[in-house]
């Protein structure tokens, strides 16, 4: 009777350890845009985003000075953000020139993109009360080798939960991704 008594309370003990519950948070959709490009017929590739090494790790960082950063307990990214934010960009481009042509880029098939799009994310993290996105982007026309270049910088105010900084997170991406559509429409 000991036996199933301490057996018993090993495996109430142990679910409780096992048993946090996490949230997870993606940032993979994209968001419909409120104004749609007239379609260019063009074929777009996008590369692979680059992002800041915290990005990578599962939990949502966050920064508790210029130097240090925490991770969030109990929120957890439920998705690789780099390839996230990747597909993300490449959904939304779709929508925004109501086209399918956008594709990761290389893709290995012969024919190639008539725009080629690069993003660096250099900073994307909440910082007190706001959610900071520093990166910068590069569109090259293939045909005519003409390229453009910008930094980006926005801040998006956020509370100190978890919902409030991915919701944060989100506006301040739409606001990148529209930033490079209007490059790509100016081409």
């Amino acid at each position: 009777m000991k036996k199933i008594f301490f057996t018993f309370i090993a495996l109430i003990t142990l679910n409780g350890c096992l048993s946090t519950t996490s949230n997870y948070y993606v940032l993979s959709m994209a968001s419909t845009p409120s104004i749609v490009y007239k379609k260019n017929n063009s074929v777009i590739g996008v590369e692979k985003i680059t992002v800041p090494g915290y990005l990578y790790k599962r939990e949502i960082a966050v920064a508790k000075n210029t130097n240090q950063i925490t991770l969030l307990n109990n929120a957890l990214w439920g998705e690789d953000l780099d390839a996230g934010l990747t597909q993300r960009l490449i959904s939304f481009l779709q929508k925004k020139f109501n086209q399918p042509n956008v594709y990761a880029y290389p893709w290995g098939i012969e024919k190639q993109p008539t725009a080629k799009v690069s993003v660096q994310i250099t900073r994307f993290i909440a910082h007190g009360d706001k959610v900071y996105l520093d990166a910068n982007w590069e569109v090259i026309n293939m045909r005519t080798k003409k390229h453009k270049a910008r930094l980006f910088s926005t801040s998006v105010s956020t509370g100190s939960d978890a919902d409030s900084i991915v919701s944060a997170m989100n506006t301040a991406f739409g606001q990148l991704e529209e930033s490079v559509a209007l490059a790509l429409r100016r081409q």
